[in-house]
């Protein structure tokens, strides 16, 4: 893709940073309308679950092939088609009358937003060339991400008093807006040349595959057999070998295997998906419980969570000079072991726990979050060749999206199994307080593997992302070691 002029650089960051916080408010505003649309289509706690994992399933499991695509057909197609197909289906899903249709809904959004996002951040880290500027503008990204966040838990909160349904008809009308804006600002790129290349598509309905059957299989354990859910796991395990041994041999595969010589790009993955799975996780458990066992407002409740998004001021003012300073990976664990502090504070909740005192574990996730997440993005794409920026963004965002839908499912298991014999106030909260041990474990886990990226290594070679990548992408690769380069 050609590279615009400067005064337009810019322009094309505000329509990405624009559809990252479409994302972000979407995700935001269905999970504080969650209880309503339970209430008002007479869902189970698991079809509830499943509005949510849909669009992470959908979004994970095709997000490879999304940044694939993106590479070979040209992000700025991917990202303006797809995101025409996100303002769809997310009108879709405000028409919806019964639960399976919202789930197809919401799962065609999330394959929607699997190729849009990728594109996207593909665009910024060719538009921007790596080193400060490349980093504020993603630190920008996710900190836009996290505002999307922070103004879907208010305006979902007051939508859904008026109609749950309208928290699928604003992402409509904002898609619209970016769309418009996005034909007018991202510029054409050159046709990629495309000779002897193709898309995967072995690897990539067997990958997802793969991930839709380890999610039904976690979230299904509390409902079935263990005979059910062993083989609904080996399944699982099977087509994600088929994905590998595919990868392999694949003439053109969807994901290169050379790319995980990069021990920082493996690192980075891992640790998006244990935040991710925790961050998410704690969200559902802490909705729930205001809303099911609290009987707060959907008003109250997204103004509760509200302080979380302080990190959509923090990303791209404070995280920059930290990053300068002690560099990625003293930041990341930083980060990591707020997230931790913030489970282990949330985790006695009580029956009648005043705000102040839920305020502390809420305002430590929101630093957690400003922290982890812009340096993480950063980590995963840095050093990678331009050719494949789109591979590594969808790596990424599959981290994120698979941890997401993991999350989701096992705090649901651990609830439903908890809950199983009464619906009293006193099993609710027992529920409650036994599924808050999976996103604190999740964090303390990701805080170890983040722990291992501090021991700082010389920066040679023997970490290529490519065979034939520059010695730039060689002597760049980070490790999540030390302090970044000045």
């Amino acid at each position: 893709m050609s590279k615009p002029s400067p005064s337009r650089t810019w322009g094309v960051l505000l329509v990405l940073c624009g559809a990252i916080f479409l994302e972000g408010i979407d995700v935001a505003m269905l999970n504080v309308a969650l209880p309503s649309i339970r209430a008002d289509l007479k869902l189970s706690t698991g079809e509830l679950q499943w509005v949510m994992s849909a669009y992470v399933v959908g979004y994970g499991g095709f997000m490879l092939l999304g940044g694939r695509a993106a590479d070979l057909f040209g992000r700025r197609r991917m990202f303006l088609s797809w995101l025409t197909v996100f303002l769809l289906f997310s009108g879709l899903g405000g028409f919806a009358d019964d639960g399976p249709t919202l789930i197809v809904a919401r799962f065609v959004t999330g394959v929607a937003a699997a190729f849009m996002t990728p594109a996207g951040l593909s665009v910024i880290t060719t538009h921007f060339e790596e080193g400060p500027r490349r980093d504020k503008a993603l630190l920008v990204y996710s900190g836009t991400a996290a505002g999307g966040f922070s103004v879907g838990l208010v305006v979902g909160g007051l939508l859904t008093s008026v109609d749950w349904r309208w928290v699928f008809f604003a992402p409509v009308v904002l898609s619209f807006l970016i769309l418009v804006a996005g034909f007018a600002l991202v510029p054409r790129a050159e046709r990629p040349d495309r000779a002897g290349r193709r898309v995967d598509l072995l690897g990539a309905l067997s990958v997802t595959g793969a991930i839709v059957l380890l999610v039904l299989a976690v979230e299904r354990a509390a409902h079935t057999t263990a005979a059910w859910t062993l083989g609904t796991l080996l399944a699982g395990l099977a087509l994600l070998a088929v994905f590998v041994l595919t990868e392999r041999r694949a003439p053109a595969p969807l994901v290169r295997l050379g790319i995980f010589r990069s021990r920082s790009l493996v690192r980075a993955n891992l640790v998006a998906l244990l935040f991710a799975g925790g961050f998410f996780g704690f969200q559902f458990v802490a909705v729930l419980y205001l809303r099911e066992l609290r009987g707060w407002s959907t008003v109250q409740t997204s103004l509760a969570l509200l302080v979380i998004g302080i990190d959509a001021v923090l990303s791209p003012t404070l995280t920059p000079r930290l990053v300068d300073r002690f560099g990625h990976a003293k930041v990341i664990l930083g980060g990591l072991l707020l997230a931790t502090l913030a489970y282990a504070l949330f985790l006695p909740v009580g029956a009648d726990w005043t705000y102040a005192a839920m305020f502390p574990a809420f305002v430590t996730l929101g630093l957690a979050f400003s922290l982890a997440y812009g340096p993480l993005t950063i980590v995963a794409t840095d050093g990678v060749d331009e050719e494949e920026q789109g591979l590594a963004g969808g790596l990424l965002y599959t981290s994120f999206q698979f941890g997401a839908a993991l999350g989701l499912s096992s705090v649901t298991a651990v609830l439903v199994a908890a809950t199983a014999d009464t619906g009293s106030p006193r099993a609710l909260l027992d529920g409650y307080r036994a599924a808050l041990v999976v996103p604190l474990a999740a964090a303390a886990l990701a805080a170890v593997i983040g722990a291992l990226g501090l021991r700082r290594r010389p920066r040679t070679g023997a970490e290529e992302v490519r065979p034939d990548a520059p010695a730039r992408g060689h002597a760049e690769a980070a490790d999540l070691t030390g302090p970044r380069r000045q």
